[in-house]
């Protein structure tokens, strides 16, 4: 038998050496089960495990949501939404970096990807904060942080990955996702404010527009409203499932994209093949942590871990700061997808033999998930924005972030405090 320590090790080693987190978690997998089972009976478990989810009806929600953000960003919402926030905050000092969270918060909603979110405002925003005089550290601070949101407010794919990784609700986590992402959007505001007034720049201001005007600017607006209410909306009264809710999102994208003409017909083929390409890598991510969870469940690890925890106290809260602590520690080296796929399966039998909510316990890790983007070594939106404007060095764009993580950690804090936030509008449906 492979003791789960050396599994652990020997997961980490070759994720160091560069291979691939879907083929090392299921090697890792395979070979620890082997080592228990048997290798027979686990090559059997591995081809249970790929074929039952490979065909698994609820995993379909994943490439209808990837397909409704390809359809629209190339709708051009993004640019809408910031000229709709641009005409309520240009009167504030900051406004424009103020009006770039709220396009992210609005661009996510309808999005689910946090580095698409990233990339699409970096375009808009970026232009328009240095041709004003924003310094490099708030302009590209402020895309980076509201890119994060991509990953929270629903439509959001990590969201449908951890339910399936913990047989949870998806439709009640994407409804705990909805005020957290809004407390994450004011928290950001309050980050853009801070920065401002320590950087004490002469950020120039614009004048205020009448009421009238700013009401008409959201008219660019209303495609992502609409589609966000359909879509939410209807998992929310129960008219549709997560996976029929992702499927009239993936029609409701394409009509937008239609609407606003700049979908043409050459267009579906890269749309549907980058579609198709970041569906196969997630399954194979997803289908290789579910492997390493069957090694995770047999080697007696959880209870291991849970055991070894009591060295922060033997409170069901002394195991959420320390699991806090970890996943802190971890995000300055891993990427988030990665974090989560190796640790969830490690980390929910011990949260939930605690007393705590699972569906709680995932919107408290996809916002640890959102510092680790914006975090060194592997912030990955800061890696965006550095390739996007190679100009400002990522120790800029890190400087410049200092505000906002210090925000994610006070939302985190108020997590954890009053569990409510998450579970309140999940426990109306």
């Amino acid at each position: 038998m492979i003791d789960w320590p050396i599994g652990i090790a020997a997961l980490i080693l070759l994720l160091l050496s560069g291979m691939p987190i879907a083929f090392a978690l299921t090697l890792i997998g395979v070979a620890g089960t082997a080592s228990i089972i048997g290798m027979k009976p686990s090559m059997a478990l591995l081809g249970q495990t790929f074929f039952d989810n490979g065909r698994s009806y609820t995993l379909t929600v994943m490439p209808l949501f990837l397909l409704m953000g390809n359809f629209v960003v190339q709708s051009g919402i993004a640019r809408e939404l910031y000229d709709s926030a641009n005409a309520w905050l240009r009167h504030r000092k900051g406004g424009l970096a103020l009006a770039t969270v709220a396009a992210c918060g609005g661009f996510s909603s309808v999005c689910g990807s946090s580095l698409a979110t990233a990339a699409t405002m970096s375009k808009i925003a970026l232009p328009s904060m240095r041709r004003f005089g924003y310094p490099d550290s708030l302009a590209t601070a402020s895309i980076a942080a509201g890119g994060t949101l991509g990953i929270l407010i629903p439509p959001s794919v990590i969201l449908v990955f951890y339910g399936i990784m913990t047989q949870q609700n998806i439709g009640k986590l994407f409804m705990a996702g909805i005020l957290p992402g809004i407390i994450g959007i004011l928290g950001y505001a309050i980050a853009v404010m801070i920065s401002v007034k320590f950087l004490k720049v002469d950020l120039p201001t614009e004048e205020k527009l009448p009421l009238k005007d700013r009401i008409l600017a959201l008219k660019g607006t209303a495609g992502a409203i609409l589609l966000f209410v359909f879509v939410m909306g209807g998992i929310y009264l129960g008219i549709f499932t997560p996976t029929e809710s992702a499927g009239m999102g993936a029609f409701g994208a394409f009509v937008l994209a239609i609407l606003s003409g700049r979908l043409k017909f050459s267009d579906l083929g890269d749309i549907l093949y980058s579609t198709a390409k970041t569906t196969a890598m997630m399954f194979f991510i997803l289908f290789g942590a579910l492997t390493f969870t069957n090694y995770v469940n047999l080697s007696g690890m959880t209870g291991d871990i849970q055991q070894a925890l009591t060295v922060f106290g033997d409170g069901p809260y002394a195991t959420i700061i320390a699991i806090l602590i970890i996943y802190l520690l971890l995000g300055c080296v891993l990427e988030g997808l990665s974090m989560i796929t190796l640790t969830v399966p490690i980390f929910y039998p011990i949260v939930a033999a605690q007393g705590f909510d699972l569906i709680w316990f995932g919107i408290f890790v996809v916002v640890i998930t959102e510092v680790s983007y914006i975090t060194p070594p592997v912030g990955m939106n800061a890696f965006v924005l550095n390739t996007v404007v190679r100009d400002v060095s990522l120790r800029t764009i890190f400087s410049g972030l200092l505000p906002f993580v210090a925000m994610d950690l006070v939302r985190i804090a108020l997590l954890i405090a009053v569990p409510a936030v998450a579970l309140f509008i999940p426990s109306m449906m």
